[in-house]
């Protein structure tokens, strides 16, 4: 009985029922519905009506909603809110259904709500990162296993107080644009639909960042429930250079140098380097490096190629960077192997008497 009457109270009373707490358009015919759980109502329209020259044809208007006729009819529709149900396509059609209007309703509840479409992994719904300072970076995201959902929209800009940025995307829903007076943002999906790349090409790597990228991607489900996850950094909080190229010059001998996609010059841009001296058996180990925790690792700052004699009985070398100026992410190991992987002198002068 009580939620009758509040229904009735939100239908004429619309003032005092703050459900939805706002509404805004993310593109052109799709409507965004702040809710709040409660019951509500909000009218959509289908023609701008004249006030003073109202057409009676307009109360022959019937809608659909995903396909289906509803029973209201006229210009205006009152979609009704319930907790996060609500959203759907509308459309309205003359009554010889002919088509004149669409809107599709999405539905963002309050971000105190539990997520329910991506995942955290290390403690974060955006892993941003970049391989240097050229202004490129890249965002990745898990989607929740249970759920279908996908991307609805994609905003990128320098500072989080901008509202001045627009954004679009082109007829493959993949490559986004998104511009402001100052900035220009170029994003593109990945095809796995779980990461995107984007450049601010207005960028200079020689000038402080004196604002931070505000990274936020929309997601959808398939029931018009949407939810916003955002990231704010600085390129230097999210570096993390690529492998560096080493190889070997003779048998006690090793040479690496910058990875060729790091920011140049290296003396603005330098690295630190950490070395690590494999001498454990590790026959069949793909990479001698993974997972290691070198007790000894040794480190070096150079701004050029690097060459590094090895001790006595070292199998392989291995190799990372950092940029040198700011605390960043270490890049994945390198490595190079100094013998190979064959039978020992023993086993080789056993197999030669047997």
């Amino acid at each position: 009985m009580m939620l009758f009457v509040f229904s009735i109270l939100c239908a004429f009373v619309q003032v005092t029922c703050l459900n939805p707490r706002s509404h805004w358009t993310l593109l052109p015919h799709i409507l965004v519905l702040n809710v709040d759980g409660t019951l509500g109502q909000y009218p959509l329209s289908c023609l701008e009506e004249d006030p003073l020259k109202r057409d009676n044809h307009t109360q022959e208007i019937f809608w659909r909603r995903n396909g289906v006729e509803e029973a209201q009819r006229g210009n205006t529709h009152m979609v009704q809110l319930v907790e996060s149900f609500g959203g759907g396509n509308y459309t309205c059609h003359r009554e010889d259904g002919t088509l004149l209007n669409h809107t599709e309703v999405l539905i963002m509840q309050d971000e105190s709500k539990r997520r329910r479409i991506l995942v955290k992994t290390e403690q974060e719904y955006l892993k941003c990162s970049t391989q240097n300072y050229n202004g490129e970076f890249h965002c990745s995201w898990t989607w929740h296993s249970s759920r279908v959902s996908k991307i609805a929209f994609i905003k990128a800009q320098r500072g989080s107080g901008d509202n001045n940025t627009q954004c679009s995307v082109d007829a493959s829903d993949q490559h986004w644009m998104c511009t402001s007076a100052h900035r220009n943002f170029s994003c593109s999906v990945d095809g796995s639909r779980s990461g995107v790349s984007c450049r601010d090409k207005q960028h200079c790597p020689f000038a402080e960042e004196k604002q931070p990228i505000h990274m936020t991607v929309y997601v959808r489900t398939d029931h018009f429930l949407l939810e916003s996850y955002s990231k704010l950094f600085l390129l230097s909080e999210i570096v993390k250079p690529d492998k560096v190229r080493i190889g070997k010059v003779n048998t006690t001998v090793v040479e690496w140098s910058y990875p060729s996609s790091w920011s140049t010059p290296y003396s603005y841009f330098p690295l630190t380097f950490q070395i690590f001296q494999v001498r454990g058996r590790c026959r069949k180990c793909e990479n001698p490096c993974a997972g290691s925790k070198p007790p000894k690792a040794l480190t070096i700052h150079s701004t050029d190629i690097c060459q590094f004699k090895v001790k006595h009985k070292v199998k392989a070398v291995c190799v990372r960077a950092k940029d040198a100026l700011c605390d960043s992410e270490w890049s994945e190991w390198s490595h190079v192997r100094l013998r190979r992987n064959g039978k020992s002198k023993k086993y080789k002068q056993h197999k030669k008497y047997a």
